[in-house]
């Protein structure tokens, strides 16, 4: 196996890693408050992809017991926890951007700004 076939085959891992990536530097970098809830936003999503992916085994199914499958040979199953626990994480997620959205209005109609740097001089 050469490092081609390598990195061809976690394709879906290097796609995660330049989502969280570009997630990370919109929190830290940006300095308007809309974009930095953005790189949270895609920050979270990638972070649910990865456990989705890393969920996922080939040639699985459902964990229902059908005819042709022997039910005493596991490996025949996906794990059905991780993909709950995400479908919770996206509700927690929707609910976070929500509540962040709301905050940003009332900031904005109480500062008349979004920018990170002149709130810290006028919250002084």
């Amino acid at each position: 196996m050469n490092l081609f076939d390598f990195i061809a085959g976690h394709y879906d891992y290097w796609f995660i890693i330049i989502l969280l990536a570009i997630g990370l530097y919109g929190m830290t970098v940006k300095k308007n408050l809309v974009k930095k809830l953005i790189g949270m936003t895609i920050f979270q999503a990638a972070v649910i992809l990865f456990y989705i992916s890393s969920a996922i085994k080939a040639d699985a199914t459902v964990p229902i017991i059908m005819e042709n499958l022997s039910v005493d040979n596991p490996a025949n199953y996906i794990n059905p926890l991780p993909h709950a626990l995400m479908l919770t994480a996206i509700v927690v997620g929707v609910a976070t951007v929500g509540v962040a959205f709301t905050l940003l209005i009332l900031i904005y109609k109480n500062y008349k700004t979004l920018d990170e740097n002149e709130l810290l001089e006028l919250m002084k």
